[in-house]
């Protein structure tokens, strides 16, 4: 049985690096999607919402594909911390979290691009920071530059430094591709990763 073509509906370096690890073919396609909330949503439901339309966005490209969408979404005490963009952004969202604990969660949609069939998972991660002083902070963001990253910390590179504990199903989803969700997912399509 040949597999469907598997695309990732992102442009980001790390979801591209994790999804290699599984050593299945696949192409990259930009969705383009607004990552902002809508007023009232949970972070689990938006990150869910955009991860299904980032593999939307990118279906009417690949039409016969599998197309794997993710989003993540950090809250702290119900107030969302998307993409700073900014340094001054990211230290005032490093500054509330110092000393707490984070939900980071990340949202995952395996999309049949043919059939309009889409199956979602959601994978909540807690990150405990620890409580560093505005130097280190500052120090972190001049050497990492995380301002394309939800909560400013990016703990596949320096960012690791500001964690004083991560508790999740899957250490995967903190960098922004759930794989152990994405190998059930893949399973149900009758895509196996071990076969050769």
């Amino acid at each position: 049985m040949t597999r469907p073509p598997l695309v990732l509906a992102s442009t980001s370096p790390f979801r591209r690096e994790l999804l290699a690890r599984l050593g299945l073919p696949f192409e990259t396609a930009n969705p383009a999607v607004d990552e902002v909330l809508l007023p009232g949503e949970t972070p689990a439901a938006g990150a869910l919402r955009l991860s299904h339309a980032k593999a939307q966005a990118v279906a009417p490209l690949f039409p016969q594909a599998l197309i794997i969408g993710s989003d993540q979404v950090a809250s702290l005490d119900g107030q969302v911390f998307g993409k700073p963009g900014t340094y001054e952004n990211a230290l005032r969202q490093l500054q509330m979290m110092r000393g707490r604990r984070v939900n980071f969660f990340t949202g995952l949609c395996l999309l049949d691009a043919g059939s309009g069939r889409a199956h979602l998972r959601g994978v909540p991660t807690l990150v405990t920071f620890r409580d560093l002083a505005d130097g280190e902070i500052a120090d972190y963001l001049h050497k990492e530059r995380p301002y394309n990253c939800a909560g400013s910390a990016k703990s596949e590179g320096l960012g690791i430094a500001l964690i004083a504990r991560i508790d999740g199903e899957d250490p995967n989803a903190l960098i922004g591709l759930p794989l152990i969700a994405l190998c059930e997912l893949l399973r149900i399509e009758n895509v196996s990763v071990l076969q050769p």
